[in-house]
């Protein structure tokens, strides 16, 4: 029997994989949900270098937010991961939303980064 941290890997291979025949070079913009925080990251996997982040951990965030699970928190870190990439020169990337699905914080997030000038 498949545990379900197996299927959320085999879930996140299978995205990987879409992702990297549709790239072309493109950096890819990943978001890791905890229970208590949202992670976002810019990485150039040609390079191998992480471009932009931005957490609900980060100074920027931390007394701004009433919490790290929530979608207002996912909206203030997709916006500042946002800026950060703008700040190092990237504009389109593609979505990497790893092994979750496309729905509440990490939707959120992808739409405050649309909103805040990033292309995908």
């Amino acid at each position: 029997m498949i545990n379900s941290r197996e299927l959320f890997l085999r879930r996140k291979a299978r995205n990987r994989n879409q992702l990297s025949k549709v790239a072309n070079g493109r950096p890819r913009l990943t978001v890791h949900r905890s229970s208590k925080h949202i992670y976002a990251q810019i990485i150039d996997d040609v390079r191998g270098v992480t471009l932009a982040s931005a957490s609900t951990l980060d100074k920027d965030l931390k007394g701004k937010v009433k919490t790290g699970a929530d979608c207002n928190a996912a909206v203030s870190v997709g916006k500042l991961v946002a800026e950060r990439a703008k700040k190092s020169g990237v504009d389109t990337v593609v979505f990497d939303r790893g092994g979750f699905i496309y729905h509440g914080r990490v939707k959120a997030l992808a739409d405050a980064a649309r909103e805040a000038g990033l292309k995908f």
